[in-house]
């Protein structure tokens, strides 16, 4: 978190409630539930643009730490891979907008880069399109909810308040 989340000390515990809302709203199967939820949150905030970053950022980084563990804290390695519509494997540079973004965030953030990390976001943020916005929101909490339950099947830490969402 940066200096903005000093400025809100309840910001953390704002966002955790929203991301855990809206993972357990997806879980239900109700994509749309889980965006409104997210939505409502960030819109409410005080700084929205900054509340959205680092909802994204929280996400992110706990998807870094997941991977992590899938990896056996690096020794084995993680493959990310991006489909088309039809189901086939496609380079990084050819994928969507934001699904591009979400990919360049997270290898950032698995690689100990946060600064890049927030870099991506705050481009997205710049210059996106709400519902581009969006569907790199939804592809975080994808993201966040397929790790936090291979962890737990895999019996690897799993931050409470995502197992809690579960």
């Amino acid at each position: 978190m940066d200096a903005h989340s000093e400025s809100d000390p309840n910001r953390r515990r704002r966002l955790t409630e929203a991301a855990a809302g809206a993972l357990a709203a997806m879980r239900a199967g109700e994509d749309d539930g889980a965006l409104d939820r997210v939505a409502a949150a960030v819109r409410s905030a005080p700084d929205s643009h900054v509340d959205a970053r680092e909802l994204m950022l929280m996400l992110f980084h706990e998807c870094s730490a997941m991977v992590a563990a899938l990896g056996a804290g690096g020794t084995a390695p993680v493959k990310m891979q991006v489909y088309d519509d039809d189901g086939h494997e496609v380079p990084i540079d050819e994928a969507d907008p934001p699904v591009r973004t979400a990919v360049r965030t997270l290898l950032a953030e698995v690689h100990g880069d946060t600064d890049a990390a927030k870099a991506q976001i705050e481009i997205a943020l710049t210059n996106a399109a709400p519902e581009e916005m969006a569907m790199l929101m939804v592809q975080a909490l994808r993201w966040t909810l397929r790790l936090s339950d291979e962890c737990v099947n895999r019996g690897l830490p799993v931050p409470g308040w995502l197992r809690d969402a579960s």
